[in-house]
């Protein structure tokens, strides 16, 4: 098979890197070491810190529009674990206190319809349980004692009951087997594992026992909880009572086929005795139904079951019986997700914008007012566009970062106020690199994408620094303009971090995040990284002959598609990969999904389409000293698509290192430990391949 581009510098190499070639550049470049040798390390950003920060995760605004109750999450470097607890802030600044504060974790706070109780989720007796404490007092009840984990709870209008999801063992035995009787003190093997499912295994819980997600009750003073759904179906997601409590409205697939048919739900009502009713039964997936304050309509999402890898997902709204449909944000070339009433005229919602999320208003007619922009900050690694908000009696709270701060707590009412500062005692004396955008024009088509740059700390104009790429996963996913701990880490080391948001990526409409469809990875995205960093090459910014690339998920497939394609970096860090597509589908919990949305067929109908777009086809090509990272528990990119290109790469004879990641699922920056773990170990590895190691190795210069 032909291969699209074979040990190429780029797709089409700029002619001012000719011209610089031949007359010279007029700054001087810089080693990743020499740029920080100079610099006082206490005030630059270090690993260390990571267990040092805390973020806003989750708000909730009282009924009455005064308080806030939200989620503060932070480390523990005893424990190697991220704690949630619970606080409250008035909405005008004047008071902050902890609600629920201690070593264990208190999270999921929902307000009573009166507002004086708090329901709320906590393992401080062990596993997940439901509690509920009171405002007024500060006493606190366990309301459920359950075994297994629990999510989505919802207060019933009256206050006298909350309803939750919870997954339910269901008893299916495909065999009917006898065994032998076992003696008395016999210490036999375990027993054996039966496997039935189309879908028998999920990241971070590995292989699935037989059980369905169902609707429960349980009254809110304690008591016995009643499961309200029936059937081996899972009724998953977020729920809503109608406003005299008799029924609630939920997504479900009950279809026989649900296995195999990932984006398709309907919205259906069970009513206190566990009758179901369907209310829609469109093709794809009715999802999140609101009931209005007066209980005549429904909002939900709804996204279409068309075959690609990406579709907007819309708010609709309905009448109560099902009747009556109609597309609130059409006009919006966006996902929009998260629908909360205002009141029976007008609806919040939330989207992603080029790089972050926002909050706007809906009316019933269509119109669209925005109310909160620059959300974002919750995810401490990576600069993800992730967020989330609330609202209450006019008031709408939501987790807003910046470039050098992770996510705060903001509201917004009359006016926007700031509520908390949760990280100046970390962050308010360390010097972080600057965050700027850059928009440019990938050199295979002339498509704009928008990408950002990290300077190191005390960035010198006159210098040329060397450069990290590091590319976000999904790829229908998408980085933005936010507080990120591991890109400011290297950027403390010296490096110019670039990250784009791709051709795929969401938050610029439908058209563009199709623009991959069955084209991932590919020369077109390596295009749209490869033009970014050759323009930041033409600012004078970055010396192009110290290039490093990494990227985990899908930007560990992008990675390892790369450097295949070029030899321009010095080294590679490819994390949790996807390296033969042909395997991958057949292995990994996401096939189901993958094979029909992102592929024209099954692989073995259609192998040279799927070995195209894997790594491994071009690994004949690679010469780029490469970094193996993956979790040895991942079932979303599993290990042996990591072991493939290593032993692939050892073949080759490229200098190749794997590091195992024991314990870890797909993500594995999950733990603080692992966070610091994952990039140090990239920093090491690209130190080992900057020019002045290279030098040191062959004793040019000395070590000192």
């Amino acid at each position: 098979m032909s291969l699209p581009i074979k040990k190429q510098v780029s797709i089409i190499k700029p002619l001012f890197l000719i011209l610089t070639c031949v007359f010279g550049a007029s700054v001087t470049t810089v080693n990743a070491q020499d740029a920080i040798d100079k610099e006082d390390n206490k005030h630059l950003f270090q690993s260390e810190d990571i267990f040092n920060l805390e973020y806003v995760s989750e708000a909730r605004v009282s009924p009455n529009g005064k308080d806030v109750a939200y989620v503060r999450r932070s480390n523990d470097i005893m424990t190697d674990s991220t704690r949630s607890n619970i606080w409250l802030v008035s909405v005008d600044g004047k008071t902050h206190r902890p609600l629920l504060s201690s070593k264990k974790n208190y999270y999921s706070p929902r307000w009573s319809p009166d507002g004086t109780r708090l329901a709320y989720l906590s393992n401080e007796e062990g596993k997940p349980q439901l509690y509920i404490r009171w405002m007024d007092t500060g006493q606190t009840a366990l309301v459920t004692n359950v075994t297994s984990s629990l999510s989505n709870i919802t207060w019933s209008p009256d206050g006298k009951s909350i309803a939750f999801t919870m997954s339910v063992d269901a008893d299916e035995k495909p065999l009917k087997v006898e065994m032998p009787k076992k003696p008395k003190g016999a210490k036999w093997s375990e027993k054996f594992q039966y496997i039935t499912k189309a879908r028998y295994q999920a990241d971070g819980r590995g292989v699935l026992e037989p059980a369905y997600t169902h609707i429960f009750i349980v009254p809110a003073y304690g008591g016995t909880a009643r499961q309200l759904t029936s059937g081996n179906y899972h009724h998953k997601g977020s729920f809503s009572f109608t406003p005299d409590g008799e029924r609630i409205y939920f997504s479900a697939n009950r279809s026989e086929n649900w296995e195999y048919e990932p984006v398709e739900a309907d919205i259906f009502t069970v009513d206190m005795q566990g009758s179901i009713e369907q209310i829609t039964q469109f093709a794809g997936a009715e999802t999140s139904p609101v009931v209005s304050p007066d209980g005549k309509r429904v909002a939900y999402s709804r996204r279409s079951d068309e075959k690609v890898m990406y579709k907007n997902t819309y708010l609709y709204v309905m009448n109560a019986d099902g009747s009556e449909h109609k597309n609130l944000t059409q006009d919006i070339d966006n996902s929009v997700s998260n629908a909360i009433w205002k009141d029976n005229k007008n609806l919040y919602f939330q989207q992603s914008v080029r790089g972050l999320a926002q909050v706007d208003l809906v009316s019933l007619s269509g119109k669209v007012k925005n109310i909160a922009k620059g959300l974002g900050g919750t995810t401490l690694g990576r600069p993800y566009v992730f967020a989330n908000y609330h609202a209450a009696d006019g008031v709408v709270a939501y987790t807003k970062g910046r470039t050098d701060r992770p996510a705060d707590l903001f509201v917004t009412a009359r006016k926007t106020k700031q509520l908390t500062q949760l990280n100046e005692d970390v962050l308010g004396h360390k010097t972080l690199g600057e965050v700027k955008e850059i928009v440019y024009k990938s050199a295979i088509d002339g498509e704009e994408i928008q990408g950002w740059y990290i300077l190191p700390p005390n960035y010198d104009s006159s210098k040329k620094y060397p450069l990290i790429l590091e590319i976000h996963g999904g790829p229908n996913l998408a980085y933005g303009p936010v507080f990120t701990a591991e890109l400011q880490r290297m950027a403390a080391e010296g490096y110019v971090v670039f990250y784009d948001n791709h051709r795929g990526s969401t938050g610029y409409g439908e058209r563009f995040a199709l623009l991959l469809q069955g084209k991932y990875s590919s020369e077109y995205d390596f295009s749209d990284h490869m033009s970014g960093i050759d323009a930041l090459i033409e600012k004078g910014i970055v010396d192009e002959e110290q290039l490093y690339i990494t990227g985990g998920s899908a930007g560990g497939i992008a990675s390892a598609y790369a450097i295949g394609l070029t030899n321009r970096f010095n080294a590679a860090v490819v994390a949790k990969p996807v390296i033969n597509w042909l395997s991958k589908v057949l292995t990994a919990d996401s096939g189901l999904y993958q094979i029909p949305f992102q592929f024209p067929g099954k692989p073995w109908d259609n192998v040279e389409h799927y070995w195209k777009r894997s790594p491994l086809s071009l690994v004949g090509n690679v010469t780029t000293p490469t970094m193996l990272i993956t979790g040895v528990d991942d079932k979303r990119t599993p290990m042996s698509e990591t072991e493939q290109f290593y032993q692939a790469l050892k073949l080759q004879k490229v200098d190749t290192v794997l590091v195992k990641v024991p314990g870890s699922s797909h993500g594995i920056a999950a733990k603080p430990s692992r966070m610091i773990g994952k990039v140090e170990n990239i920093l090491a590895w690209f130190k080992k391949y900057s020019p002045k190691a290279a030098k040191e190795e062959s004793g040019q210069i000395g070590t000192n």
